[in-house]
């Protein structure tokens, strides 16, 4: 009779992307020599029970050739970014009779996937290009909310809009989730009359800064994001960070930079002549949400009231992307 396998031990995980890994473990040289496939059990890491591994003579989500370890595991229809899985590991014989024989399951050990690579996020920036719609004309960034807020600006900040550090709304994978801090601006305005909306969400009144003050040649612009929530309009999400600063820096190795006076999002033209302004244009079928990565001052712009409905509605606080959406997934894990 043969001998029975032995149970891999010493998992080893390495190599981890977003949607891929390599896993290796120790096996003793006969079983090295003789195994045939590789069963490998994957899931979400969840409370309750970890044991929760199918009988060990059941092969699971992953059957695999006995190949030299490490062995890579890829595929977005099962791995998703930032997410915490656990794996075990069996070893096993094909015999004569196509049964297997199998080995115990290995232990339970638990990784955690990365972010977007940059050739995911220029995929998902190729699908964002396509739904950006004309450029129309803007003039000043914005940020809408509550009396309270600017309250605590002006008498616990000293005036000083600090930066907070991004949630996790949107894609799930996008770098800048819970690791970029930032101020966040709009610049989207009304079709027929070139301001921005009067209704938000956010509050009633508005703080507004010329485009000009954030937007020139001393700042670098980046794409981190194109998503929505269920609804037929989409986001997309853009970093401006003054060239040079900690969030240039963070930025420069993680998004894909975009040409300040071409691209599809967000423009800044110079004067072409002597006495003429400098001219600024926003997507028009998008919503852009734009990261300001340094403080502002409150004194940089100005605070008014503006009419309106403002009952708060679905905000981006923490919203999930929709999964099914075609126009903004990319191959790779949500």
């Amino acid at each position: 009779m043969e001998t029975a396998l032995s149970t891999p031990n010493n998992i080893q995980i390495c190599e981890v992307t977003c949607d891929s890994f390599r896993i290796a473990w120790d096996m003793t040289p006969e079983d090295t020599a003789r195994a045939t496939h590789f069963f490998i059990d994957l899931s979400r890491k969840e409370g309750g029970d970890p044991n929760r591994f199918k009988h060990r003579d059941v092969p699971t989500k992953l059957v695999a050739k006995a190949v030299p370890l490490p062995m890579a595991v890829r595929g977005h229809w099962f791995l998703s970014p930032r997410t915490e899985y656990c794996v075990a590991v069996q070893t096993a014989v094909r015999q004569a009779d196509g049964e297997y024989m199998v080995s115990e399951w290995s232990q339970v050990v638990e990784f955690c996937t990365g972010d977007y690579a940059m050739d995911h996020l220029k995929q998902l920036l190729g699908k964002a290009q396509g739904s950006a719609g004309r450029l129309l004309r803007f003039s000043v960034f914005y940020r809408n909310q509550h009396p309270d807020y600017f309250h605590y600006v002006r008498t616990e900040c000293g005036g000083l809009m600090r930066p907070a550090l991004k949630d996790n709304s949107g894609s799930h994978g996008s770098p800048i989730n819970s690791k970029l801090q930032g101020v966040f601006l709009s610049c989207n305005t009304e079709f027929d009359t070139g301001l921005p909306p009067n209704d938000s969400p956010y509050g009633p009144l508005r703080f507004q800064i010329p485009a000009g003050n954030l937007l020139n040649p001393n700042t670098n612009l980046y794409f981190a994001d194109f998503y929505c929530m269920y609804t037929a309009y989409h986001y997309v999400v853009l970093v401006l960070a003054p060239s040079g600063s900690e969030g240039d820096n963070f930025c420069r190795s993680s998004l894909p930079l975009l040409d300040l006076t071409a691209n599809p999002f967000l423009t800044y033209i110079p004067p072409q002549r002597q006495g003429e302004d400098s001219l600024f244009c926003h997507a028009s079928d998008v919503i852009l949400e734009v990261l300001y990565t340094d403080p502002l001052y409150l004194e940089q712009g100005s605070v008014l009231e503006i009419s309106g409905h403002h009952q708060m509605s679905q905000t981006t606080a923490n919203a999930k992307k929709d999964p099914s959406c075609k126009v903004c997934n990319i191959s790779v894990g949500r």
